[in-house]
């Protein structure tokens, strides 16, 4: 079977080495990659915007299944528009999608269904938005309604960041589109924790817990951004805590989506904090997640096309994949200045040299000559799985230590409090 990827980060990367894998896949093409996915796929200069462009390719290179990785794919249509064509395609639906692309349909939706989550409201009025943020107490957490590449989100602990951050998403539009609306809501506290499941219209299949890194800096200073390192699993998501979330999460999330007629297939990805008062959702995400993908991949045994075409086939409930023990930790290295204004086409030197302790998943590179330039803000991520939570940490570090680029970022306190918990 060919095999197109859509998309050009970390995620799409570790979703076409993990496909490489299955006996069953002959060839993967990614359009548009990256610079590092050459080992195991052939890139292809379309845009996800060229929808015409990419069914008519999958037409002539006869792709048996095309994967889906950005949220903002998933939100334009392009399943829509694929399923049209009679193509075979994995993820959600434009009208399932909105539970991503719109944090105003996804509150809303948990509100109807019981989900937990944060107290909040929503507006489409600046004034109004200002007024509500001084009856709730501080700090409060600002959303732009729409995607804005996970940087939407800022946490104000004073009236002067609240006004701030309602003037740059709403009156200033830093976000475009994603700004004509906001969520204000209350700030939760406790560890969070991101968590996968399948969904197939019908069931779920939930994969191992993992936790993220937002924060720029070391001990979650600095500014958000998509991601700057994630483990495997997250010590935090106790047995306890997990069979709430089945039952108060995604048990509710397929009582909704039966309810309101929305034949969601696809992977749901919650963001979750862990309160005193047990799991609430931050925001709910249509798409494997990127870090989080490269660890629980890195772990998974089983032939995950297998797991693809199930949710599209409706036959999750007979899937029972297996899952490498141990852990697994991957480090983001990031370009200077990340997540503000930072610099590209930096040669990238060392990835010879990491050794097959590690994995690297390209998201941020290109090839300029003989050798890899940087071509984003997260240019790379080092994931390693170990036996134990502190071997894959130690390794994914040792690895990282023998790759560099001009100024070269990276968190040196990933799976941290994973350790302290372990």
């Amino acid at each position: 079977m060919n095999v197109l990827i859509l998309g050009s980060g970390g995620r799409e990367h570790a979703i076409a080495w993990k496909l490489r894998q299955s006996a069953r896949v002959s060839k993967i093409y990614c359009a548009p990659g990256n610079g590092g996915m050459a080992s195991v796929a052939e890139c292809v200069p379309i845009k996800l915007s060229e929808i015409d462009r990419l069914i008519s390719f999958a037409k002539e290179f006869r792709i048996g299944l095309t994967v889906v990785g950005p949220d903002d794919a998933l939100a334009a249509g392009m399943v829509d528009r694929f399923e049209a064509e009679g193509l075979r395609i994995f993820g959600p639906r434009q009208a399932c999608a909105q539970l991503e692309s719109s944090k105003v349909f996804a509150k809303e939706f948990m509100q109807r269904y019981g989900i937990p989550t944060a107290r909040s409201a929503n507006f489409t009025d600046s004034g109004e938005a200002r007024k509500f943020a001084r009856s709730m107490s501080l700090p409060l957490v600002i959303k732009a309604d729409g995607l804005a590449l996970g940087k939407g989100v800022i946490i104000a602990e004073s009236i002067e960041q609240v006004d701030a951050a309602i003037r740059e998403i709403m009156d200033e539009r830093r976000f475009g589109d994603a700004g004509r609306a906001i969520v204000i809501e209350e700030c939760l506290e406790g560890p969070e924790c991101s968590i996968h499941a399948l969904v197939d219209g019908g069931s779920y299949l939930m994969f191992p817990s993992a936790q993220d890194h937002k924060r720029a800096l070391d001990n979650d200073a600095g500014l958000n951004t998509g991601g700057m390192g994630t483990y495997s699993p997250a010590p935090q998501l106790t047995a306890e805590l997990e069979a709430r979330v089945r039952s108060e999460v995604l048990d509710r999330f397929l009582e909704g989506i039966r309810a309101e007629g929305l034949d969601f297939r696809g992977m749901l990805f919650p963001g979750l904090m862990l309160t005193a008062d047990g799991p609430k959702v931050l925001e709910f995400n249509c798409r494997f997640g990127d870090p989080e993908t490269q660890v629980l991949l890195a772990r998974l045994e089983s032939d995950l096309l297998e797991l693809l075409e199930s949710v599209i086939d409706g036959t999750l409930a007979k899937c029972r994949p297996v899952w490498a023990g141990g852990a697994a930790v991957c480090v983001i290295a990031a370009s200077g200045g990340y997540p503000g204004d930072y610099v590209v086409g930096k040669p990238i030197s060392g990835l010879g040299e990491v050794g097959d302790k590690a994995i690297v998943f390209h998201a941020g590179t290109r090839l300029e000559g003989a050798g890899l330039v940087t071509a984003g803000g997260r240019v790379f991520g080092m994931t390693s799985v170990g036996s134990s939570l502190r071997q894959a940490r130690d390794e994914a570090y040792a690895a990282l230590a023998r790759v560099s680029f001009e100024g070269m970022h990276f968190r040196r306190d990933i799976a941290e409090k994973g350790l302290q918990l372990a």
